[in-house]
């Protein structure tokens, strides 16, 4: 028993060790097989104490559209700085996943977290339309069988697993939540968009809060705008927040929140 204890002792200095720096080398390169075989390029930041002993949020960040491909580096572009910032970790200490969805074939239902099509003109983004229910991508399914192999290892407490997403991550986020409705403690879509009709139908107890910049062309803020009217309307935990002057990248202002991480903490699925 003491030999025992002792390697586990070792493995966790050990693994606390490899996590400690404030950089995107904090995130570890992996991939995921799924049942099917399909592979998921992830990445995953562990906290700086990280024990497999112990039980540990999760929060699951979807990048945009602009981040896909096969590298395992470009998921990590936009939000890495908060999410290894060394306070926020020692706040917040969580197991933070970051797939990367493939670029290739180009095939919505195996390039992008959603199955929709995707706009070219300013018209077509000003009255794009979201899947009512449509089968979940394949590179979405591949997320959360990756998130549910943590479950499994016995390493995630499940009353506070948190997703959030940018663009076609926030779009992600959205659907995974009117997938999953008792999963997440807590949402957090930036500048995404979801069928209202689908979100109506909602009956979890996720809370949501939404980001937008009300100058964006690529997706309109009319989309976070009617899924927060929408959420109000079936009774749901919903804030959100539209940025004056801010287009695409609603996300800079966002993760600058100073509540951004503790806002997702204070949420406990019952």
């Amino acid at each position: 028993m003491r030999i025992f204890r002792s390697v586990t002792l070792f493995l966790c200095l050990l693994t606390a060790l490899q996590a400690t720096a404030g950089d995107k080398l904090s995130f570890l390169k992996k991939q995921f097989t799924t049942t099917a075989g399909y592979k998921l390029n992830y990445r995953v930041l562990l906290p700086v104490d990280y024990c497999p002993e112990q039980k540990y949020p999760v929060i699951l960040f979807l990048h945009g559209a602009g981040e896909r491909g096969n590298d395992n580096e470009k998921q990590l572009v936009h939000g890495w700085d908060m999410l290894t910032n060394l306070e926020n970790r020692a706040a917040y200490p969580a197991i933070v996943i970051a797939p990367q969805c493939p670029e290739e074939p180009q095939i919505p239902h195996k390039n992008y977290w959603v199955d929709i099509q995707r706009p070219v003109t300013p018209e077509q983004r000003m009255f794009r339309t979201f899947p009512a229910n449509a089968p979940i991508t394949e590179p979405l399914a591949a997320v959360k069988e990756l998130v549910d192999s943590y479950i499994a290892k016995g390493v995630v407490d499940t009353k506070r697993i948190y997703v959030t997403g940018l663009s076609m991550g926030g779009m992600g986020t959205f659907d995974l939540v009117c997938r999953y409705p008792n999963f997440f403690a807590a949402a957090v879509p930036i500048c995404g968009g979801v069928n209202t009709d689908r979100l109506a139908k909602f009956k979890g107890k996720t809370a949501f809060r939404l980001f937008h910049g009300d100058q964006d062309d690529t997706v309109q803020p009319k989309f976070s705008q009617e899924a927060y009217k929408t959420l109000q309307s079936i009774g749901a935990e919903a804030q959100y927040t539209e940025y004056p002057g801010v287009n695409h990248a609603s996300w800079v202002p966002a993760f600058k929140e100073p509540d951004f991480l503790s806002w997702m903490f204070k949420h406990v699925k019952k």
